[in-house]
This record gives C-alpha cells, sequence and structure tokens, in this order.
C-alpha cells in the first residue's frame, strides 16, 4: 500500500510541474480504481421506547421482523407501563438522552412539539404515505398548531362509544340503540334500565355509569356541537353547547337517578362498573373491549353503539384520537428511525393484532378479519371502523393533563365529579375550572 501511495503522490508531482504549478489550465488526474474492497455497511442502533409491557413480547416480534428486513438496522426495545413510562421518558428528555423513537400520546404532543422534543416527520409523510389507505382523520391531532406539520405517526386510534348491555336491554323490553338517537331516547332508556329489586334506594343495575373523566364527559359535549375551548384552543372558554351537555349527565345522577354518584363506586375500577353488570350502558374508549371480555365473560351479551345526539347536533361528531409514535428531534439517524415506524405501522403490521377496540391506522389490517374478530364480543366491532368517518374535534393542548385533571384527579375532573357528587353546583364549578385551566394556557399562550 505504501509504494501504491508514493507512485501516486509521483504522477501528481509530474502533473503539476508539467502544468506550470497552479496556472489557468491545471490538468485533474484521475486516481487509480481501487483494488480493496468496499467497507461493510456500518450498523446503527435505534433505541425504542414503548410504554405497554403487556404487548411488548408481540412487539419485539414486530422489531425482530425488521431487524431482519434492515440487517444494518438494531432496535434496542424497552416497555415502561404508565405513569412510570412518563416519569422516565422526562427524566431522559432532561438528560439529553431521549430514545430515537418512542410512544407518544395525544394528550402530550402539543406540549413536546412546543418544547422542540420531536422532529417534524411531514416531509416522510408527503413523500410515502398514501392518505387512502390510512384513517387519517385523526392525524391533525400530531400536527404543530402553527406549521400544521405532523411529528408524530399513528401506529393506532381510539374513539369513545357507548357500550350496552343486550341482555339488559332485552329483558327491560327496551330496543337496542341506533344510528341517530336522541338524548331523550337515551334517557328513556336509561330509566327502565335502573332496577332497584330490593326497594333499599340503591339499585343493583343502573342505567348508565359515568364520571369526571375526559372520555366519559367530552363525546356528549361534541355530539351536542359543543367545544370546551375557544376556537384557536388557547382558553378554557365552554360555549352554550357544552355547558347543556354537562347539565344533562348532571341531571342523570342528581335529578333522575338513573346513574350514581362517582363516589358511590369508590373502591371498584372504574372500566369494571359496567363488565359487573353494575351498569346497563356506559361511554368510555373503546380500548376498554379486552377488559369488558376478561371481566364479563359469558355473564352476559354486549355490543358497542354511537353516544346520543343532543338537541344542537347537525350529525354524528366521534370523539377520536391517535396512539402515536415520535422520533426525538436529536435522534442522529432520523432517515432510519423513520423507515422503522413507517414498516411497523403500515403493510407489514401482521403480528399483534390483539389491540382490542384500538383500530390499526393501517385500513387494510384494520379491515381484516385478525382484527374484527367476528367470533368474539362486541359482535358489531367493525362499528369502529364507520364511527371513524365522524371523528372531530378534541381539547387536547400543552398543559392538557394539568388543566384537565388527566393524571390525580385534579382540574376540570375533579370539579365536575364534586358537582356530580352533590358538593357544588355546576356554574360555580366550571368558573373556578376555568380560572385554574386559563392559568396553565396562558403560560404556554400569553
Amino acid at each position: 500500500m505504501k509504494h501504491h501511495n508514493l507512485l501516486l503522490l509521483t504522477l501528481v508531482l509530474v502533473s503539476l510541474i508539467a502544468s506550470g504549478c497552479g496556472g489557468k489550465q491545471t490538468a485533474t488526474v484521475a486516481p487509480p480504481a481501487s483494488t480493496e474492497k468496499p467497507a461493510t455497511e456500518e450498523t446503527i442502533t435505534l433505541r425504542y421506547f414503548m410504554w405497554d409491557p403487556e404487548f411488548s413480547e408481540k412487539e419485539q416480534q414486530m422489531v425482530d421482523k425488521f431487524m431482519a428486513a434492515n440487517p444494518n438496522i438494531k432496535v434496542e426495545l424497552e416497555a415502561v407501563a404508565t405513569p412510570d413510562y412518563w416519569t422516565k421518558l422526562q427524566a431522559m428528555s432532561a438528560a439529553g438522552n431521549l430514545p430515537c423513537v418512542f410512544s407518544m400520546s395525544s394528550g402530550y404532543v402539543d406540549q413536546w412539539i412546543s418544547d422542540g422534543l420531536l422532529a417534524d416527520i411531514q416531509s416522510y409523510v408527503d413523500r410515502d404515505i398514501k392518505p387512502d389507505d390510512y384513517f387519517t382523520g385523526v392525524f391533525d391531532v400530531v400536527r404543530d398548531k402553527k406549521s400544521g406539520h405532523m411529528h408524530a405517526f399513528p401506529f393506532a386510534f381510539v374513539e369513545t362509544v357507548l357500550f350496552y348491555n343486550q341482555d339488559a336491554f332485552d329483558q327491560a323490553g327496551v330496543p337496542y340503540p341506533t344510528d341517530g338517537w336522541t338524548w331523550d331516547d337515551f334517557l328513556s332508556a336509561a330509566k327502565k334500565l335502573t332496577v332497584d329489586k330490593d326497594g333499599d334506594g340503591t339499585p343493583e343495575q343502573y342505567g348508565f355509569w359515568f364520571y369526571g373523566r375526559y372520555a366519559h364527559i367530552e363525546s356528549w359535549v361534541y355530539q351536542n356541537d359543543g367545544r370546551l375551548l375557544n376556537k384557536d384552543k388557547t382558553r378554557f372558554d365552554p360555549d352554550d353547547n357544552a355547558v347543556a351537555a354537562l347539565k344533562f349527565l348532571n341531571s342523570l345522577i342528581n335529578e333522575y337517578g338513573v346513574a350514581p354518584k362517582p363516589k358511590e363506586m369508590e373502591g371498584i375500577r372504574q372500566q369494571d362498573v359496567f363488565p359487573m353488570g353494575m351498569s346497563a350502558m356506559w361511554v368510555d374508549g373503546a380500548w376498554n373491549i379486552n377488559n369488558v371480555r376478561e371481566v364479563a365473560g359469558d355473564k352476559f351479551h354486549w355490543a358497542i353503539a354511537p353516544i346520543p345526539r343532543g338537541p344542537q347536533a347537525t350529525g354524528d361528531t366521534a370523539y377520536g384520537w391517535p396512539d402515536s409514535l415520535a422520533i426525538s428531534a436529536n435522534c442522529a439517524h432520523p432517515d432510519e428511525a423513520w423507515e422503522f415506524i413507517k414498516f411497523i405501522t403500515g403493510p407489514a403490521r401482521t403480528i399483534d393484532l390483539t389491540f382490542g377496540g384500538k383500530v390499526p391506522i393501517y385500513k387494510p389490517v384494520a379491515l381484516s378479519d385478525e382484527f374484527l374478530e367476528r367470533d368474539k364480543q362486541p359482535p358489531n366491532k367493525d362499528f369502529l371502523l364507520s364511527w371513524a368517518d365522524h371523528t372531530g374535534p378534541t381539547s387536547f393542548t400543552p398543559g392538557w393533563g394539568e388543566w384537565r385533571g388527566y393524571a390525580d384527579g385534579a382540574g376540570l375532573e375533579g370539579k365536575l365529579n364534586s358537582v356530580f357528587n352533590g358538593e357544588e353546583d355546576l356554574n360555580t364549578a366550571l368558573s373556578e375550572a376555568k380560572e385554574h385551566a386559563n392559568s396553565v394556557l396562558e403560560r404556554y399562550y400569553p
């Protein structure tokens, strides 16, 4: 090798001398063709941090499948359950050590975008994603509100639906919920489905069950053409239609007695009230399908349906949002990180279809028999796909978890629970919630 380099240097010097060492007509000498073999392509390591250890074994299969197709990329998967997931992820962020790829919640995505922690992936999406192949109605949730660019990519999405006990409906002689059913229809059914067999004043079965949680409340607001925030989502400012929805919900407990006070269900997991047969109807996220199957077993038949329309509704507005994957803004290998995300959210998603009620973002997978699980309850799981056509607004903002009270029950959730428990009137509670919520939002939107 040394003799080869010496020969090359001699040729270059001769050429320079012949050309006058820097004259206007400098000759260019092409280097000789290399006789050495090219170096093996460098192996790149991506860290992938996800929030659901329950599915980590299945997700590892997807990771292995990707690595087999991309032998130069090594993906290291770590799964941590929430809420520890967020504590650890924030610690990684503070240390400047975020993984390249990680799960991102709709409730926090705006704040992470605002803090400059998520890579802008719009150019990748424009280049590689065919909109007709995906449920794009929930893409707006992960867009920067200023630029309109996506900063995370959904792997699945969820919707709130009405769960109902078909056997209870049959026993009460009540028709099953249908498209377009109204608050009046719902209230009439809830009255007939509230059963106090021993006459002690405490029903063994309530017609309905809810508390101040976002997934329990906001569908009713949107199905009455209401909003909790102003139009540019910078301030908490419920309109008249939203207030009417909250008044209707409060009346179910404190006027009609067809739903229990939240404090009456203390000590019981909120997601178990319906599958335990303590209520005939329940509105919550469709991700609860797996839990209802597990807790209810074969004790009764159940299905899912639209949330009833309020008097101001002109059609259906489904409350839906995505669970997504993001690339950290300081990821050293964003191209490879995007290839990984695209792989495990698209056509390759043939392993781990045990999403329950989480709908795969890639339509052909969602339409598969494996996802629709026609041999299991609910018998109409395909309703999730048609309901997705109506996805609309959300109240997610920077600081949402703080003002909404998602993390600890404070904020709006706590104030609504005080109303539903008969401890505070709605107007006072909303006034106090507004003051707190806007003190949070003012930090992000001065």
